[in-house]
């Protein structure tokens, strides 16, 4: 039983990092147009000039 004061704030941590690293990419705007990235993959036609 002594572990599990080890486990938890270990799996907290873990969680709030994860937590955090996913509130950074959506304030970064990483997830702007996944349906168009999907799309364009599927595409034969050739992005000469991606978005930046």
């Amino acid at each position: 039983m002594s572990v599990l004061a080890y486990l938890i704030p270990i799996s907290l941590l873990l969680g709030g990092g994860a937590l955090a690293a996913f509130v950074y990419t959506v304030r970064s705007n990483q997830y702007d147009d996944p349906e168009g990235d999907s799309r364009r993959i599927l595409s034969d036609e050739w992005d000469d000039q991606p978005k930046p």
